[in-house]
């Protein structure tokens, strides 16, 4: 009887990958030239509400703040 030779180790299966994290590299390569603006603090663009309006380019988008401290921006 032949003994079996054992079989390589299977590498463990890698995590699921966002969109957004596939084009990470991409994004970073394409801002590689490009200085970082300043950021700007979210409560300076509320100003202490929970929405203000943003016009840019003539369209107009909503940023609001949710209760759980996250941001929205809608058209």
């Amino acid at each position: 009887m032949q003994s079996e030779s054992p079989s390589p180790p299977i590498a463990p299966a890698s995590p699921a990958v966002e969109s957004s994290d596939r084009r990470a590299p991409l994004q970073a390569q394409a801002w590689a030239n490009h200085p970082i603006p300043e950021a700007i603090e979210s409560a300076t663009l509320l100003q202490g509400g929970k929405s203000v309006t943003i016009s840019h380019n003539g369209t107009a988008y909503r940023l609001q703040a949710t209760r759980q401290g996250k941001l929205i921006l809608t058209k």
